[in-house]
């Protein structure tokens, strides 16, 4: 491959961006007795989207967005992808004793990784999606959905736009909804040892708005939200890739079989 002039505008601008929202930090809000968290990557997503508009795209942020750099990125989001899998793989072999005392609480909960394609995929097929649908269902299109999908399709393909959209999505909205939840469910009678567990849903920044919001609540148990909330996103992380591909995957083939004849629209 060729190494373009234009990819090194696109690093240098990535750097840029990163420096920026790094420099602003987590900002924090109250809204009543809620407490919402927003994290560096929210405010990344949204310079680069802001900076995406095309009244804004001129001039070197033409050449920055252009169709050779948005396909360059697509491509090797998997050189991103592929050690944080391993980092993944390292956080949990030194912890294996330690999920295995958690109980079996939590490993039930890995159950609701089925829920993106029980209910998702149906309604995303009847909104008019196809191929897009199977990247945005197979789960909250976090890392391991993103690293499975971009190796099995590529980001490039319907697939890769479909958990890559959801990737976003849940990037700018998820933080805001686990903040606001979390607190909401535990002013209605849930207990704050079961949101703690429900926060591990595989994403790093909503498990920390959701942990995060809980504390804030209650700062008498911050090591016991924390704790859960780490054990849950630790098992999440870890047997979550494997009910990704040994039920969800399959699942989710065979429901598109039933919904869209042929599975190949």
């Amino acid at each position: 491959m060729k190494f373009k002039a234009t990819y090194i505008y696109l690093l240098a601008f990535v750097l840029l961006v990163i420096a920026a929202s790094e420099f602003i930090g987590i900002q924090s809000f109250m809204v009543g007795n809620i407490r919402i968290n927003l994290l560096p990557l929210v405010f990344a997503i949204l310079i680069t989207m802001v900076l995406g508009v095309p009244v804004f795209r001129k001039g070197l942020l033409k050449k920055i967005y252009s169709p050779d750099n948005v396909g360059f990125a697509g491509k090797y989001l998997i050189f991103i992808m592929l050690p944080l899998m391993a980092r993944y793989g390292a956080d949990v072999a030194p912890k294996l004793q330690d999920i295995f005392k958690v109980g079996w609480v939590f490993l039930i909960q890995e159950i609701g990784n089925l829920g993106t394609v029980v209910l998702g995929l149906p309604i995303a097929i009847l909104l008019g999606l196809r191929r897009e649908a199977i990247g945005a269902t197979l789960g909250l299109g976090r890392e391991g959905e993103l690293a499975y999908i971009s190796e099995k399709y590529t980001l490039n393909s319907d697939e890769g736009r479909g958990v890559l959209s959801l990737y976003i999505i849940g990037t700018l909205f998820g933080t805001l909804f686990f903040s606001i939840i979390a607190p909401v469910l535990h002013g209605l009678g849930f207990s704050i040892e079961a949101l703690a567990m429900s926060s591990g849903v595989g994403s790093a920044s909503m498990m920390t708005a959701a942990s995060s919001a809980l504390v804030s609540q209650q700062p008498d148990m911050a090591e016991t939200i924390n704790a859960y909330a780490a054990a849950s996103q630790l098992l999440t992380s870890f047997l979550g890739t494997y009910t990704m591909v040994f039920l969800a995957v399959p699942l989710q083939r065979m429901m598109y079989k039933l919904f869209v004849r042929g599975g190949n629209k």
